[in-house]
């Protein structure tokens, strides 16, 4: 069996969601790629059971999010490993929850939740400093993300 880093398979429980099916392995921007892959599972969701199943699914890929980091940090070492892209995914959905299907709402959802992460402005942040594990590495993600829902929210009671 292929081995990815210190002893874990690449084909592993924890590896496969820590990378979202190997998202985050791709080259260059793994957590954009991340962020990507989690559009088509949103759009899905939101289809054909609305709302609520997709923030249900977010509750979800949160827990297991939690879970897969930590057992995927605790075999490689590595604090943050660029390649986890499972807290991009948990934090697209939420911000895709609040979104219509519209191919242009889910292209502003994905580039506000990208801006929110990558620029991570208070607490989105301090969470990213001062929690650890698995569960540092999809915290600071739902915080973005809920920077992007926010403005989502807000731009439909402006332009309905």
């Amino acid at each position: 069996m292929a081995y990815h880093r210190h002893g874990i398979t690449l084909f592993h429980p924890a590896t496969l969601a820590a990378t979202w099916f190997g998202a985050g392995l791709l080259p260059k921007a793994p957590g954009t790629w991340g962020s990507a892959a989690a559009l088509p599972f949103a759009w899905v969701m939101m289809r054909f059971g609305g709302v609520w199943l997709v923030l249900a699914a977010v509750a979800v890929c949160f827990l297991v999010g939690w879970w897969a980091s930590a057992v995927y940090v605790r075999h490689t070492g590595a604090e943050d490993p660029s390649e986890v892209v499972i807290d991009e995914v948990a934090g697209q959905w939420l911000v895709l929850a609040a979104c219509p299907l519209d191919p242009l709402a889910y292209g502003l959802g994905f580039i506000l939740f990208r801006v929110f992460d990558v620029w991570k402005p208070w607490p989105v942040g301090w969470a990213d400093r001062h929690i650890g594990g698995g569960l540092g590495i999809m915290v600071d993600d739902i915080l973005a993300a809920l920077y992007g829902l926010i403005l989502i929210l807000a731009a439909a009671r402006i332009w309905p």
